[in-house]
């Protein structure tokens, strides 16, 4: 058992009971209480876009829609991940050899580690199959555990710095610390949130020990980021990872910054490729709501069926370029991995599902899901929280707003618009200012779940 400082009863209820709170305070208790941006639906297989667009947060206590602690609090025990019907498909991964080296994440995430000092590292270390896994979110003012990179010394956050820079590519680097100085813009822009609307506060923790042969994994997270890194031998699972900004594109310090452009061109080639009867097909609906992702924190069981047309209905080139799109999230990994990964994309990529809510053009809020049995991924043009002529709050103060998985959707067959659909304070027009994306492995693969219980029953 790793030494870390217990989780009272207490903690519990902050952390994981945090967002529930802040929702059914509403208005504008749940401003003070709550600072962050939104997401998230739970089980969309009755509904054509996955959220409704206007009204009060979905679902009641204890409803699909996410407000009730059952939603936000499955134990790492009661995992099954994203299914399509509640069943996980066998049979869709294995302990293998990839052939990719691990030995560099291991000897910088040792590293790190030795670099802390006793009392940080202790509480920055779990079990491999703790809860705290599953105890991650987006938002900023959300209570996390581990090694908080603000309050480290220079060598200690370069030592993170360069374990984040063996686990990623080097645009995945780049794009995790471009999200953490537009976090910090926001903080000077809003005014608000001088602790949590920075640069250091996001934390690291670890789930057993670094080790090129038993099984391990990090976590880094804060506000528009989480990466869930885990490790078998020289298998990397990379899910789930959110990525998010609000704003998008700005000036911080003297350096001109702009995300998710490739999201947002590969996204369009995609759906421009299609046919007037593929799209007819793929597209839901013309008109983009607030908030459209439903796969983020919280929904770590998820059921979602498959929406849209799939992959084996496209050309040779279409299908390329949906290879295309799913590489630049998996290309966020490292580069051996991130190929790996893409092989086990295209093993299934004839059922693989293309869906899209909103227009077209080349600034239009839009959302988009890629969804196959290995990969899950989402990409959201939300309405502006604190940035922007139409953010819902001004300068002065911390961003409102509902986390990843206070969803804007509800349950199947509650009627959206009016009570269980919506969103608090999410009337907004959608921008490509506010963006949040997220990949997941479905079927038990995220954290690398699966491959933990194979190892443990083949006594690897």
């Amino acid at each position: 058992m790793h030494a870390h400082r217990p989780r009272t009863p207490a903690t519990e209820r902050t952390r994981r009971w945090f967002m529930n709170r802040s929702l059914l305070l509403g208005g504008a208790a749940a401003v003070a209480t709550m600072t962050g941006c939104s997401a998230g639906a739970s089980d969309t297989s009755g509904s054509a876009s996955g959220g409704a667009q206007s009204g009060t947060p979905s679902g009641g206590p204890g409803g699909a829609g996410g407000m009730g602690p059952g939603a936000t609090e499955v134990k790492y025990a009661d995992f099954k991940g994203v299914t399509t019907d509640g069943k996980v498909v066998d049979d869709l991964f294995s302990i293998h050899s990839t052939g990719v080296s691990t030995d560099a994440v291991v000897k910088a995430a040792q590293a790190f580690l030795d670099g802390l000092s006793t009392k940080v590292r202790r509480a920055s270390v779990f079990d491999v199959d703790d809860d705290e896994w599953l105890a991650w979110s987006n938002v900023d003012g959300y209570e996390r555990e581990g090694a908080r990179m603000g309050d480290l010394t220079e060598k200690q956050r370069n030592l993170g710095y360069a374990l984040l820079g063996a686990a990623l590519s080097a645009d995945g680097l780049a794009q995790t610390r471009n999200i953490m100085k537009l976090n910090a813009f926001l903080g000077d822009y809003n005014g608000g949130g001088k602790e949590t609307l920075t640069e250091g506060h996001y934390y690291f923790t670890f789930m057993g020990t670094p080790s090129t042969s038993k099984p391990w994994g990090f976590q880094y997270e804060g506000h528009h980021v989480a990466i869930n890194y885990f490790v078998l031998g020289d298998q990397v699972v990379m899910s789930p990872t959110f990525m998010g900004s609000e704003p998008t594109s700005a000036t911080y310090n003297g350096e001109k910054i702009t995300l998710f452009k490739p999201e947002t061109k590969a996204g369009l080639a995609l759906l421009r490729s299609l046919t007037s009867a593929q799209r007819k097909k793929v597209v839901s609906a013309d008109e983009k709501g607030g908030t459209d992702m439903v796969a983020g924190a919280g929904q770590d069981n998820l059921k979602l069926a498959y929406q849209g047309l799939a992959a084996k209905e496209f050309t040779s080139a279409q299908r390329q370029k949906l290879l295309d799109l799913v590489g630049v999230y998996v290309g966020y990994m490292d580069d051996g991995h991130a190929a790996v990964k893409m092989k086990e994309v295209e093993e299934h990529l004839d059922d693989t599902y293309f869906f899209w809510i909103g227009e077209s053009e080349d600034s239009s809020a839009f959302y988009y899901r890629v969804h196959s049995p290995v990969v899950l991924i989402e990409y959201d043009a939300q309405s502006p929280l604190a940035y922007g002529e139409n953010a819902q709050m001004g300068g002065g103060g911390a961003p409102s707003g509902r986390p990843s998985g206070m969803p804007s959707g509800q349950p199947t067959g509650m009627p959206s618009g009016g009570p269980g659909g919506g969103g608090m304070g999410m009337g907004g027009t959608p921008t490509q200012q506010h963006i949040h994306t997220i990949i997941r492995t479905p079927n038990g693969g995220d954290y690398g779940v699966d491959l933990l219980k194979l190892h443990l029953e083949t006594d690897h």
